[in-house]
């Protein structure tokens, strides 16, 4: 009986020694550099702020479009890794609009809406 336990727990023993083995083996994860663009709307302005953050410096260019694909405006963020800016939206018309982020690795592209609510402005990321 003292044997078949003696044996019973060096077999649990041994078989936990190689799952722990066997979880322990390293991945190779490709560990690529990654770009993060954020929109981010702004509370107590009609607009929103763009975020660029990169592993290597870079341009980065902010371009919107009205609803008919033309570009009505154009921005170079900074070359720099980090990379902030804030862009207000009162002057423009009622309508559809699209913003393009352009960076190094990384382009995003959203929808974003202008209209009036009564007498208020509104401005809305999609």
């Amino acid at each position: 009986m003292k044997t078949l336990f003696k044996s019973l727990a060096l077999s649990l023993l041994l078989g936990a020694g190689v799952c722990a083995t066997a979880s322990a083996k390293s991945r190779n994860h490709d560990m690529k550099p990654r770009e993060v663009v954020s929109l981010i709307p702004l509370h107590y302005q009609k607009g929103f702020a763009v975020r660029v953050d990169k592993q290597d410096a870079g341009k980065s260019m902010v371009i919107i479009y009205d609803q008919d694909g033309t570009a009505v405006f154009k921005d170079m963020l900074t070359k720099g890794t980090v990379a902030e800016k804030k862009y207000i939206l009162s002057n423009l018309d009622n309508g559809d609009y699209t913003v393009e982020v352009f960076s190094k690795n990384h382009d995003i592209q959203t929808q974003f809406f202008v209209y009036h609510a009564g007498q208020k402005k509104i401005t809305r990321l999609s």
